[in-house]
């Protein structure tokens, strides 16, 4: 009875879990699911209303898939997908000219279709869309030649480009908010891993090399997002958004990195300790994980940006004596009063000099943290009013000068 209940237990936790896993994707990926919707709609009726006698498909599935990925690489995916769609239903439609229909012609069409894509040097997703274009068109076509499907396409990817560059644009700040959190769990886990190795008399070293793949995913993911948070600004109307928001997410991207590739030094220099000095160190390494999961939870939250200063400046605080005698225990303290000095400066405590103090004690009152840079969720509707609103005080201070 005790183990049904144990089993109970463990599988009402599991669930819990994975529900609260589930339910946080959804919240993530709604505002994307609900544009992929909209968008799909919107192509179907003007294309639908466009060409009479037709069923318009391809529109919709163009505008999909258009929309369907990450950040700032919308634009960039639909102007792929299209030129993918375009390469299959062309060639597509002169192979219905020239042979009819039939499975010979599908087979030839998929193969024209895949190495013209990879002749031009194309990307996977634009011989994917190839390949596609060319079985929905051969599918559909029952024979018939026409540049309704043609149309259809373009209709869809313009759907898609409205929606993504114009009206609703990235949040490129919020966005690499969000790869951040990520950076930092997946962060948090290594520390944990080396931690629990320490207490354990294990090796360390061996968790280590076991997170550095999973830790190495989402450091390729912040860079690959600053880029694409550029382009996004440029081409999109969040370019008349104010630039701080993003200043600071740029400046916090650098500091993670920099914050990461302190901790890997912790890890490291822990699992070269004796086992005696091991012990003591665990008990650290875990508190700068419980730290790191403090910012994970809320980065946009001032209070615990704050909450994760304090901590990591009371860690790190007893290590600025530098009173180890051998050579390995003194780089796992400098170690350690280097990741407490990096949670400080990605925190958003502003200047360098003041975590220097903190740490050594010359100054008294604690380091604080500035309010987090936050960005509106419709940058043009921003610049509307912003306009209006410095029109309205040009106004009044003509008519003062009139008077």
């Amino acid at each position: 009875m005790a183990e049904l209940s144990r089993l109970a237990h463990d599988a009402f936790a599991w669930v819990r879990r994975e529900g609260a896993t589930a339910l946080e994707r959804l919240r993530d990926h709604m505002w994307v699911v609900v544009q992929c919707a909209v968008a799909a709609t919107v192509a179907w009726t003007i294309a639908g209303g466009l060409i009479d006698d037709h069923f318009p498909f391809f529109a919709p599935i163009a505008a999909v898939i258009a929309l369907n990925t990450v950040g700032g690489e919308r634009g960039t995916n639909a102007v792929r997908m299209l030129f993918g769609v375009v390469i299959g239903i062309v060639v597509g439609e002169f192979s219905i000219a020239l042979f009819g229909g039939g499975y010979a012609t599908m087979v030839a069409a998929i193969a024209v279709a895949m190495m013209i894509a990879v002749a031009l040097g194309a990307a996977r997703l634009v011989i994917a869309q190839a390949a596609s274009g060319s079985i929905l068109t051969l599918a559909v076509a029952d024979g018939q030649v026409g540049l309704s499907r043609l149309t259809d396409a373009l209709i869809g990817a313009s759907v898609a480009l409205v929606m993504s560059q114009v009206l609703f644009p990235t949040r490129p700040a919020a966005w690499l908010r969000r790869i951040e959190n990520e950076a930092l769990q997946e962060i948090v886990r290594l520390l944990d891993a080396t931690g629990r190795a320490l207490q354990g008399d294990e090796d360390p070293s061996l968790s280590t090399v076991d997170r550095l793949s999973a830790l190495s995913r989402p450091m390729a993911d912040l860079s690959r997002a600053q880029e694409n948070s550029h382009r996004s600004v440029r081409w999109t109307t969040a370019r008349w958004a104010s630039p701080g928001p993003l200043a600071y997410e740029d400046e916090k991207v650098d500091r993670l990195i920099i914050l990461s590739e302190s901790c890997l030094a912790l890890a490291r220099t822990a699992a070269a300790m004796d086992k005696e000095e091991r012990g003591h160190i665990a008990s650290v390494v875990l508190e700068m994980a419980s730290t790191l999961d403090v910012l994970a939870g809320n980065l946009g939250d001032r209070e615990a940006r704050q909450r994760a200063v304090d901590l990591a400046l009371d860690l790190a605080q007893p290590f600025s004596e530098g009173s180890a005698e051998d050579s390995v225990t003194a780089s796992a303290h400098l170690s350690v009063q280097m990741v407490a000095t990096d949670i400080m400066l990605f925190a958003g405590v502003e200047e360098p000099e003041t975590v220097a103090q903190a740490l050594s004690g010359e100054e008294e009152d604690q380091p604080q943290v500035a309010h987090p840079r936050t960005e509106s969720w419709l940058p043009w509707v921003r610049r509307r009013r912003s306009s209006s609103s410095s029109a309205r005080k040009r106004s009044r201070r003509m008519f003062r000068r009139s008077r």
